[in-house]
Order: structure tokens, then sequence, then C-alpha cells
């Protein structure tokens, strides 16, 4: 049961923590990160710096691998209220960062959620084309 709650805390927090990710993935140079992101006291050199992003999108990639895995052990019922309770909360969200935000910025904020659906459609597209593919392939 604890380890269940903690899935869902994780896979409710999720969502907030993609829409503020910067386009392109994380960052670790600028003075913007001075002191403020992990590594960024390191003085680490360009590769170091792909090689430690390349390490943390992995891990990002693992968790999101186990959440996944013990989340599909819920009954079908606490899936969808979760999904439904996250795209509820993603939702919200997005509507109060396009609040704060002026009108050229919340015409460039639209644009790319839309790029951002766009590409989500594509992957689902993807994936579906990949699992037929594989089904014809058994």
């Amino acid at each position: 049961m604890r380890k269940t709650l903690i899935a869902l805390m994780f896979a409710a927090a999720l969502p907030t923590v993609a829409m503020a990710m910067p386009e392109g993935g994380p960052r670790h140079d600028g003075p913007h990160h001075r002191g403020g992101a992990p590594f960024a006291q390191l003085d680490l050199s360009r590769e170091q710096r792909q090689q430690v992003d390349k390490l943390m999108g992995e891990q990002m990639k693992a968790q999101r691998d186990i959440t996944k895995r013990y989340l599909e052990k819920l009954p079908a019922a606490d899936q969808k209220a979760m999904k439904d309770e996250i795209k509820a909360r993603h939702d919200k969200t997005h509507s109060e960062i396009r609040g704060v935000l002026k009108p050229e910025q919340q015409k460039q904020f639209d644009e790319m959620e839309k790029k951002r659906a766009e590409r989500q459609a594509e992957w689902k597209e993807f994936q579906a084309w990949k699992a037929a593919k594989a089904g014809k392939a058994q």
C-alpha cells in the first residue's frame, strides 16, 4: 500500500515537472544556473555536461518505467481515476500559467502547446504502429 501511494504521488507530479522543463531539455550552463543546478558548481566541461545529461535522462526514463510498472498493478478503476485527476491538475496548471502570461506570450505558449500536442499524437500513432507490427511478427 505504501509503495502504491508513493508511486501515485510520483505519477501525479510528473506532468507538472514536464511542463516546467524548458524546450530542448535541461540546461546546465548560463548565468541563471550558477549555484542553483546540482552540477553548476563543479565547472563541468561540455562533454561532462553531455554525459551527465544523458545519465540523468536515463534515470528519468527508468523512474517512469518503474512507476508505470507499479501503476499497472492497480485496479482499472483506480488507474482511470488517477489519470483523470492528473489530467485535471494539468489542465488547471496550464490555465494558471497562461493567466500569468502577457498576450504575446500567451500566443507563443499556445503555439508551443499545439506543437507538443502534435508530437504527442505522432508518438501515439507510432506506438500503435509499432505494436501492430510486433503483433504481425508473432
